[in-house]
């Protein structure tokens, strides 16, 4: 019998990171929410003011929409399937965005996995969840459930079919990054990165720069691009994944299956002018595959890295190829 092992925190597969210096007259800090590390850069006259701002932000959000605190939110909404539930703004506003993704992409991202995640062994945060699980017998089913949730705007009103959890994924973690820069802004401070595991957006130029320099990964190296504005996602296998008896397994379900994606991609890196739409975007595009989701970028104009299993990558014409800097 498959005995778990010891649990790893937001394990990591790919290339060492390269080390960036930080911009002169920015202040950089970190710190843990959302399943993931929250780091930022900021004025270094503004760091003191901003962390505690940011941090507010993230542990507001992390209380309402974590699927793994039972005292979240999200958690009583989850129990309460089948009944109407009075919810905050908070989790109106990211509920309806992430029904709104999941029809603008014809459900191929779904926030209303939870059961599937929980089946194949993603039932507690990734930094103690066991890097190898029993073998479990279980039938997989295809996602959709969000197709029945019911939604009363006026009200705050919401209803979760019977049956069916909520997981928002990444898309929470982006409309976090974009909160907290409008929330920044909105203390003065016009100039920032914020990075939620991966998702980040900038604001701002730093002091005498031109751009923001940020390491784009691959399966063997990392590139550096040139970021003005705007935001970038990764998605891919190089974290959250882990063994469940025989089966390999990952975090990024694919809703026709209700199974991990199948997918001949590694990595798919997006930039557009939000978190939101950027981590949806690579999300849905990995899923698809290379053929599909350069397609589905392509079609949206959006700007996209494809990186492959084999390590070899494509771009979308959007992508500024000639400006990757290869890093190591």
């Amino acid at each position: 019998m498959d005995t778990p092992q010891a649990a790893h925190q937001d394990t990591y597969s790919g290339p060492a990171f390269p080390e960036f210096s930080i911009p002169a007259g920015m202040g950089r800090a970190e710190f843990w929410a959302m399943g993931t590390t929250i780091s930022f850069l900021l004025p270094e006259n503004r760091l003191k003011v901003g962390t505690s701002v940011v941090r507010s932000l993230f542990s507001e959000w992390e209380q309402t929409l974590s699927r793994f605190l039972p005292e979240s939110e999200l958690s009583r909404l989850n129990s309460h399937a089948g009944e109407v539930v009075v919810v905050s703004d908070l989790l109106f506003g990211v509920l309806s965005r992430a029904i709104a993704a999941a029809q603008a992409t014809r459900g191929v991202y779904d926030p209303t996995l939870l059961g599937q995640l929980v089946r194949l062994g993603y039932d507690r945060s990734f930094d103690t969840l066991p890097a190898s699980l029993p073998a479990s017998s279980f039938h997989v089913e295809a996602g959709g459930g969000w197709r029945g949730i019911q939604l009363n705007n006026s009200n705050r009103l919401v209803r979760l079919p019977a049956g069916v959890g909520l997981d928002f994924g990444g898309i929470a973690k982006g409309m976090a990054v974009d909160a907290a820069l409008a929330r920044l802004q909105s203390k003065g401070i016009d100039t920032a990165l914020v990075n939620a595991g991966g998702d980040l957006a900038v604001m701002g130029l730093p002091p005498a720069e031109e751009q923001w320099q940020i390491a784009v990964p691959g399966k063997d190296t990392f590139w550096s691009i040139p970021l003005r504005q705007g935001a970038m996602a990764t998605s891919g296998i190089a974290r959250r994944h882990w063994q469940q008896g025989k089966h390999q397994r990952h975090h990024l379900l694919d809703p026709r299956t209700g199974e991990p994606a199948q997918t001949d991609l590694w990595s798919v890196t997006v930039v557009a002018d939000h978190c939101e739409q950027v981590e949806v975007a690579a999300k849905v595009a990995f899923v698809l595959g290379s053929k599909e989701g350069a397609t589905f970028l392509r079609d949206r104009q959006l700007a996209g890295l494809l990186v492959h299993v084999d390590g070899t990558w494509e771009a979308t014409d959007a992508w500024p190829v000639h400006l990757m800097v290869e890093q190591g």
